[in-house]
């Protein structure tokens, strides 16, 4: 085979992606990327949903849990490190597994980053200001303003993400959207998005199990060794900053627990909005037989790229 390729497993948090990164893996006989942001930090481990031990037993692993909160790590990063390393596995290997939950990181691999313009350290320094002042809110009213079809797609409770936003706008006078989706390099690869699907009763019932799950195995413990950096981006993260919030004293454990499970579903939606975009998915119902969902695969790879 001269082609290259990556096959990128893509769907809302807790449908089983890790499961079908592994199974296709062995199918492959090749390795797996993780894009999952929140999975590179390795003092986070029980409220990213990291991969079991026997499961990264299964297959090679790369970019989990390899960096600490206190190291500042990008998606440009991510992406130098992670093209970086497609290089060296496809010299070996044929095709590569990539299993995502954040889309953005997704996308920076197979497509590259869009180029923003140089913007004021001070503009920065201003915003962090404005949310330690004001909050998210205020952040969140801004970016309403200045770009309301990112403010519909970018993650609310992610100030990092809020503040990326808006120092583009502020530098340039223009949407941040309006720098998205220009030309990217080309990549020395070929791609297949698979997207696990599935009612939005299911979605949200694994949510909730995943959550109940997380807090049996000592998320809160997790929560109260991380509480004194909590400021950092790292930890600006869905099922942390709620643990956080009730070991400041301003909630009931069960109201904490249950605004986890509320902001992991509205996480859900946003990722799926994301993805909806996609018109290249191959979208494969969550509790197809895996023999069948390995044929689907097989005949998009002859049909799409071989072809």
């Amino acid at each position: 085979m001269n082609t290259k390729v990556l096959l990128t497993v893509v769907g809302p948090t807790a449908i089983g992606k890790t499961a079908l990164g592994i199974q296709l893996a062995k199918h492959f006989d090749t390795e797996i990327i993780s894009a999952d942001s929140r999975q590179f930090f390795k003092e986070m481990e029980i409220g990213t949903a990291v991969p079991s031990q026997d499961e990264l037993h299964q297959a090679p692993h790369h970019f989990i849990q390899h960096k600490s909160i206190f190291e500042p790590y990008s998606v440009g990063d991510f992406e130098k490190e992670a093209i970086s390393l497609l290089g060296k596995l496809f010299q070996k290997k044929d095709v590569v597994v990539m299993v995502g939950g954040s889309g953005l990181y997704v996308d920076a691999v197979i497509s590259g980053l869009d180029k923003f313009p140089e913007v004021d350290p001070k503009i920065r320094t201003e915003l962090n200001q404005q949310l330690k002042k004001e909050g998210v809110t205020s952040l969140q009213k801004e970016l309403q303003e200045q770009d309301p079809d990112y403010y519909k797609t970018v993650d609310l409770e992610n100030p990092h993400r809020l503040i990326r936003a808006l120092e583009v706008c502020r530098a340039s006078g223009k949407p941040y959207t309006s720098f998205l989706n220009r030309p990217k390099p080309k990549r020395p690869f070929k791609s297949l998005y698979i997207g696990i699907e599935a009612p939005r009763e299911v979605i949200y019932e694994r949510i909730n199990t995943r959550v109940d799950l997380m807090i049996k195995a000592g998320l809160l413990d997790e929560a109260k060794k991380l509480f004194p950096h909590k400021r950092l981006n790292a930890l600006q993260t869905v099922g942390y900053k709620e643990l956080f919030e009730y070991i400041d004293g301003h909630c009931t454990l069960d109201f904490a627990v249950s605004e986890i499970k509320k902001n992991t579903r509205r996480f859900a939606k946003r990722q799926l909005t994301w993805l909806r975009k996609n018109d290249d998915i191959l979208w494969v119902p969550y509790n197809t037989e895996p023999r069948k969902v390995l044929q689907m695969i097989t005949d998009r790879l002859k049909t799409n790229l071989y072809a």
